[in-house]
């Protein structure tokens, strides 16, 4: 049966990075969007679709608005318990938080608890794709594919790789991280709306002979992801150049061994030298900005602007846990301030769809995710341009669209989700 969700409704007809933001951005004031077997079969005027179909289902959300659900680009489900611990840098964080966290993942109990905690904060926050680390253990993979399965969801993830500069019980090697991931990736890949990502940690945490292991792998499974980290802190750069000493520079390690090209998904780079931008714009490769990660850990400021400039297909990310918060709304504020700090006021239509289409076109479905228009999957959800009183009061004085939603984007949280469909299918919310 065919459903018909009434309210405002904005789509990207362009990308607002390559052109005026304004003019990337299609806002129908009383809208609709006509679903039909989990997927968007038209979005525009309410009159005009309900007069067209008179028996679809109807749910009027009022002046909310309507738009594709958030994509998340890169996180660690397992870091969920660890969100927001105190005080440390990368590598101390890695050491004193993460790695005793990421123990407890042999448990399949545990692994379960984590995934379904971590899916249900995504949804109550709007996310319904992401692209997630989980540990070495096999069994947290198992946990958080088996978790979106249950939920209909679209994502993505993928084990850990790491056999050294790690703890010895989450250590696996060469040949076991390889066969491990490789039967892990025959599992859940393609199956449902499931994609498996190949997830060396980074280059300081994996052998030489991992990974070159891994560039086969990939070699072998073209048509899955390789997500990693890349120039997150100065302590990494200057670590990363003590372990590999005949490389120029941090990406080149990554090139030397196969594991940059169309499908690499680069977590962070801030400290990207020239030849490093060029390279990753040249191999077809993508970024994942983490910008309250970045911030929180004190890692550094992404030139978002650049990136683009150069045309890398560039995501939002919340990079939970480092990142400090499971909303993409404050992902987005933060990225606005931290574009403030390097002199770019970023346009809201321009965080937007870093959040979702840019998002989606960063892990490769942007086909499938991401935009709410004609041939996309459903997942959409509707916000409350008023959720809470500081919010009203000021979009009380709007007289465009985007003074209308700017403010939700900076004060906005949980509160401003007010519905969420997967796949045509209204979610309901804890």
């Amino acid at each position: 049966m065919s459903q018909l969700l009434l309210g405002q409704t904005l789509s990207f007809t362009g990308n607002p990075w390559q052109q005026p933001a304004e003019e990337a951005v299609q806002h129908i004031r009383h809208g609709a969007v006509l679903i039909e077997d989990g997927k968007i079969i038209a979005v525009g005027d309410a009159d005009t679709l309900k007069a067209a179909h008179p028996q679809a289902k109807t749910t009027n959300h009022g002046d909310g608005l309507i738009m594709a659900g958030f994509v998340d680009s890169h996180a660690h489900f397992s870091q969920t318990a660890i969100i927001a611990s105190w005080g440390k840098r990368l590598i101390d964080w890695l050491n004193t938080y993460t790695f005793p966290e990421e123990s407890r993942f042999i448990d399949p109990a545990y692994a379960a608890a984590v995934a379904n905690t971590y899916l249900d904060l995504n949804l109550a926050n709007g996310i319904t794709t992401a692209c997630a680390f989980c540990t070495i253990h096999p069994e947290s993979v198992d946990a958080y594919f088996e978790a979106s399965q249950k939920r209909g969801l679209r994502m993505l993830g993928g084990k850990v790789m790491m056999d050294r500069n790690a703890p010895d019980n989450l250590r696996d090697t060469a040949q076991s991280g390889y066969d491990q991931s490789k039967a892990l990736l025959q599992k859940w890949h393609g199956l449902d709306r499931l994609s498996y990502t190949i997830t060396p940690r980074f280059a300081p945490t994996s052998t030489p002979d991992q990974l070159a292991a891994t560039g086969a792998l990939w070699a072998e499974h073209p048509d899955t992801l390789m997500q990693t980290h890349l120039s997150e802190q100065h302590e990494e750069l200057a670590w990363v150049k003590d372990l590999f000493p005949d490389q120029p520079d941090y990406l080149a390690v990554y090139e030397h061994f196969g594991l940059l090209g169309p499908g690499a998904v680069m977590g962070h780079s801030i400290y990207l030298n020239d030849r490093e931008w060029e390279a990753i714009r040249d191999a077809g490769a993508s970024i994942a900005h983490c910008p309250t990660s970045n911030t929180f850990i004190g890692s550094g400021l992404f030139n978002a602007t650049h990136s683009h400039a150069l045309g890398i297909p560039t995501g939002l990310a919340t990079d939970v846990g480092g990142g400090s918060s499971f909303s993409m709304l404050r992902t987005m504020a933060s990225a606005y301030e931290i574009g403030q700090l390097r002199g770019d006021a970023l346009h809201p239509a321009r965080l937007l769809y870093m959040a979702t289409q840019g998002s989606a076109e960063a892990l490769h479905i942007g086909h499938k995710v991401g935009n709410l228009v004609a041939g996309r999957e459903a997942d959409i959800i509707v916000l409350d341009l008023a959720s809470t009183p500081v919010i009203t009061q000021r979009v009380a004085r709007a007289n465009t669209l985007w003074e209308a939603l700017f403010p939700t984007i900076m004060l906005g949280d949980d509160r401003a989700i007010s519905s969420i469909y997967i796949a045509g299918e209204p979610h309901i919310l804890a």
